[in-house]
């Protein structure tokens, strides 16, 4: 695949779960640049922000200032340190939440999932399947969190800055 043209023409095929209103971000760590891409304009045409990361490395510290809707993680990234990241998040009480979809080309499910990850899809995977399984990890988040935004966000402030 070359460029973000074809990944847009991809994608475009694959538009089935068109978001309503709001607007909600998800953390893409992969090391895969033309899968990151697909991933991106798949997850925008659909009406989600994605924020690209291409290592797991400092992946807490971008969610505790970010506040995502869901972090979406390959088990295989260059620095290798995404299992680890996984369970700095699920161990944050103030992290762990947020739901962590994990995607690999081996099969790596119940050492994800014992982990802590909300969620495992195998590669490759369909664009349908990957938003259904972000719209299951989603919905009903929204409230929650907007409620803790409300009542934490002098905390938050404080909480970036360590960051």
């Amino acid at each position: 695949m070359q460029g973000g043209a074809d990944a847009e023409a991809v994608a475009s095929q694959f538009s089935c779960f068109n978001r309503g209103a709001g607007v909600s971000t998800i953390v893409v760590v992969d090391d895969d640049r033309t899968f990151r891409r697909l991933l991106q304009t798949v997850l925008e045409m659909e009406g989600y922000e994605a924020v690209i990361e291409s290592c797991a490395s400092g992946v807490a510290c971008l969610v505790r200032e970010l506040n995502p809707d869901l972090v979406l993680m390959d088990v295989h990234v260059g620095d290798g340190n995404s299992l680890e990241a996984l369970r700095e998040l699920k161990a944050d009480v103030a992290l762990q939440d947020v739901p962590v979809l994990m995607t690999s080309g081996a099969d790596h499910a119940a050492e994800c999932l014992e982990a802590g990850a909300d969620k495992f899809i195998l590669k490759p995977f369909r664009p349908s399947e990957l938003l259904a399984a972000i719209a299951g990890l989603t919905i009903g988040n929204d409230r929650e969190k907007e409620t803790a935004e409300e009542a934490s966000s002098g905390e938050a402030q404080s909480t970036v800055a360590a960051c």
